[in-house]
């Protein structure tokens, strides 16, 4: 039928279009990546961001335990100084040095979430909230002052997040990231750099992912908005010919590794960008799929809305 919808939770792994499987966008054979279970639990890339939350707090919870008789721990309370309220409990590896501004436990009786940090991690002068879920920080990890981390959130080794940032939960950071903007219910493989100001949600970003200056990301439409929120519509996209009802309403980007969004770009809902996927400064990336190695630039009076050219990384 030429109307046809098709329900991608319904569908099994080998029924999923290409365009909509992990392998098209991410190489974990050549770049590793420590969290690919949570891809592996799923039929597609969409399915992997409906699933961080539960697959990111069974994780911190199995990992966390493993930790604790190799830590320093204090209970409700910090080494240093530091504005408190709630139930919580901090985790501390060798040479980790924990002096947050504030921490923000759980107000509710028997509920206590933990921070963590590894080896010779750093929070100096930030803002710590886990009264939803816990964080875990890789080891070297530097938090800057100024920065909100909300849990669930895992952070892997030698990520810097600097002044500014604000991790809101649901966030899953690789190793190597450069992080400043905010970002909720997304994933950002190994060596992922966002170091300016801009948004994710509801995303997917592969290794070496980049967003410019101002660049940002819209997970939710436009005129989405002007409806009740339970009775908003799921995403849809088209493949192949055929319409696939992704089951919510909100999703960002999916960035496959190497691609890079330019400064003051934007990017629809459900953009999906394959790897060495290259997008110019200031253009409006429409909904649907790009790549891989392909140029899109902003030259609305001569192209319409994006010019799209062939990409040779060799050659840069």
């Amino acid at each position: 039928m030429a109307n046809e919808v098709i329900k991608l939770k319904e569908l099994t792994k080998e029924e999923v279009p290409a365009d909509l499987r992990a392998e098209t966008y991410f190489d974990f054979k050549t770049h590793p990546f420590e969290h690919e279970a949570l891809f592996e639990q799923t039929n597609s890339v969409y399915g992997a961001i409906l699933g961080i939350g539960d697959y990111g707090n069974k994780w911190l919870e199995r990992t966390i335990e493993k930790k604790r008789p190799l830590s320093k721990v204090y209970k409700n309370t910090t080494p240093g100084a530091c504005h408190i309220i709630g139930n919580f409990e901090v985790l501390l590896g060798d040479g980790a040095v924990f002096e947050p501004a504030r921490v923000i436990g759980s107000g509710k009786s028997g509920v206590c979430h933990t921070i963590y940090l590894a080896k010779g991690a750093k929070v100096i002068g930030s803002d710590i909230y886990i009264d939803k879920g816990s964080i875990y920080l890789g080891e070297g990890t530097t938090v800057e002052p100024c920065a909100g981390l909300k849990g669930p959130l895992i952070v892997g080794k030698e990520t810097e997040i600097r002044q500014g940032a604000y991790m809101r939960g649901d966030v899953i950071l690789g190793d190597g990231c450069i992080i400043r903007g905010e970002i909720k219910n997304s994933v950002l493989m190994n060596k992922a750099n966002f170091p300016h100001p801009s948004y994710l949600g509801d995303s997917l970003c592969g290794y070496m992912t980049h967003f410019g200056n101002q660049a940002t990301s819209a997970n939710f439409g436009i005129f989405a908005g002007l409806v009740d929120s339970d009775k908003r519509s799921p995403i849809a996209v088209k493949v192949g010919g055929k319409s696939y009802d992704l089951g919510k309403p909100k999703m960002g980007i999916c960035m496959g590794d190497y691609s890079q969004c330019g400064c003051n770009s934007v990017s629809d809902p459900a953009t999906f960008l394959k790897p060495y996927t290259i997008t110019y400064s200031l253009t409006r990336i429409t909904k649907g799929f790009y790549g891989p190695y392909e140029i899109l630039k902003n030259k609305p009076l001569e192209h319409g809305i994006i010019e799209r050219s062939s990409y040779n990384p060799a050659k840069t």
